[in-house]
């Protein structure tokens, strides 16, 4: 179906389907949904919309954010909105204490990391104080862009004291490898999941539009005595991300 009949006030709007812009919202969804709007197609312009719905740009607007929000819709500076491509959605134990490594190898899915920092650096009052850090010391921080199948899934940002990462160029691919290398791996996790809207900065390093939703998740993870061994401030794609946890029903 062509975009201007698509379009077509006759095809969606109804006297009592609420707002407009839901309507047209909606309607525009659907379409993304089932195919009829394939992925990588161009819309019209706002003003184009608006002549064709016989809405205002405003209310035009009002839908397209929307949509932009839920990650259907993306819109390029100079060249306009598009049918967003579609993402491979990943579902992540929250039971179980594994790296991003390991954890899409076993989905046989082909890892990739694109380094944003590695290096020993003066500690952050948070990270002194999870970190159990004294006055003086250093902390190593990594920060990579973790990719799966060359698709951008999250920006991991880690800190750990200098006496379980002396060097942070070591990392290559996994740190956990690195530090089951010195019996440093950790056992057990606190994680704290939280949404927010993925900032401009983040939003271009992963390749979506800015204030669409994603994950912020902060991990503290500890060795069997129970001293904390790495502190991680993780940033995932609300598209590309379900979390899942196992849960016993007591008694």
């Amino acid at each position: 179906m062509h975009i201007n009949s698509l379009l077509d006030p006759a095809q969606w709007q109804m006297p009592n389907g609420g707002p407009l812009y839901v309507q047209l919202r909606r309607y525009i969804e659907k379409a993304i949904l089932e195919g009829i709007l394939p992925a990588a197609s161009a819309l019209p312009a706002e003003r184009e919309i608006a002549a064709l719905t016989g809405l205002s740009r405003v209310t035009v607007r009002k839908a397209v954010k929307r949509l932009v929000t839920e990650g259907l819709i993306v819109q390029r500076r100079g060249s306009g909105s598009f049918v967003a491509s579609k993402v491979q959605k990943v579902e992540q134990s929250l039971s179980r204490l594994t790296s991003f490594t390991e954890d899409m190898a076993r989905r046989g899915m082909t890892v990739s990391s694109t380094w944003l920092e590695r290096g020993l650096f003066m500690p952050s009052p948070q990270e002194v104080v999870t970190l159990g850090l004294r006055a003086g010391d250093s902390v190593a921080r990594i920060a990579r862009l973790r990719c799966a199948n060359e698709q951008p899934m999250a920006i991991e940002r880690a800190s750990l004291a200098t006496h379980f990462l002396p060097n942070p160029l070591r990392v290559e691919s996994s740190l956990y490898a690195i530090l089951e290398e010195s019996g440093n791996r950790p056992v057990r996790a606190i994680q704290r999941i939280s949404a927010t809207n993925i900032q401009e900065a983040d939003a271009n390093i992963l390749g979506v539009e800015p204030d669409v939703a994603g994950l912020r998740i902060e991990r503290t993870s500890y060795l069997p005595s129970g001293r904390v061994v790495e502190f991680t401030q993780s940033l995932y794609r609300g598209d590309a991300y379900d979390f899942v946890a196992e849960l016993q029903i007591s008694g």
